[in-house]
């Protein structure tokens, strides 16, 4: 699938630096949340980049701060404090239709769970996101059947229930749904976590080709296999990042 016309105008947005280019640069981004009387650093002052164009492992145990940190980068939630600047996006700042915009235009989703609408047929669900953009309906259902065929989903499941689908089909169509919107930055937590491992390596794989169109792929995991994959790891624990390749 070309996004040629798409990504050149997201590479001009970037941060740039001894030639490479930056989707998102964070600066000391922190998010604590209350625990009863305990305040629980979820994100603790981290600081990072996120080159454009590579597929990056955010590794560690569950309760780590993986999740959070993917809301904070996907305007589902806010920070406490420092920055997130996505394609030159001040993500913390935004508020009502420019939040929304943002998320469809500029972040695509994938979840655990898949989250898929579950009176929605599988090309249904890859036209929402795109029906809420305005697209006309000719044209979002062309987009939809390129995008089911670019995950390699089976022609005859397209008009299928999500409930219908095993995982592995629901996270193609997860897939697709995040790419409706020729989003720069895909955003996955735990997505191979409810699959089998043979399904999950073709998951891995495809977010793997994701990054080859010149996208960012951003996956929350704690499994050391997908990690393998990467073109880079950042380890966190307890809402930081550790090892001797941490970043600032």
């Amino acid at each position: 699938m070309s996004d040629s016309n798409t990504n050149s105008a997201v590479v001009g947005m970037t941060a740039s630096q001894n030639g490479t280019k930056f989707i998102a640069v964070i600066e000391d981004l922190k998010k604590h949340f209350k625990s009863g009387d305990v305040d629980v650093p979820a994100v603790d002052g981290v600081s990072f980049k996120l080159p454009l164009g590579e597929l990056i492992v955010l590794r560690g145990p569950s309760g780590c701060g993986k999740s959070t940190l993917l809301n904070l980068l996907g305007a589902l939630d806010k920070p406490d404090s420092g920055t997130v600047m996505v394609g030159g996006v001040d993500v913390g700042n935004l508020s009502g239709g420019a939040e929304v915009e943002y998320r469809r235009r500029k972040v695509g989703f994938v979840f655990q769970m898949f989250n898929l609408m579950p009176q929605l047929s599988a090309i249904e669900n890859v036209m929402l996101p795109l029906d809420l953009a305005g697209g006309a309906s000719k044209a979002m259902r062309a987009r939809a059947e390129s995008l089911l065929g670019r995950v390699e989903l089976a022609r005859d499941r397209w008009s299928r229930r999500p409930a219908k689908l095993s995982g592995g089909e629901q996270q193609r169509v997860a897939i697709a749904r995040a790419l409706a919107n020729d989003c720069p930055l895909i955003l996955a937590d735990e997505p191979t976590a409810n699959l089998d491992s043979k399904t999950g390596t073709v998951i891995v794989q495809l977010l793997r080709s994701l990054a080859a169109e010149n996208r960012t792929v951003l996956i929350a995991t704690h499994d050391d296999s997908i990690a393998r994959q990467a073109d880079e790891v950042m380890d966190m624990r307890d809402g930081r990042f550790v090892g001797a390749g941490a970043p600032v």
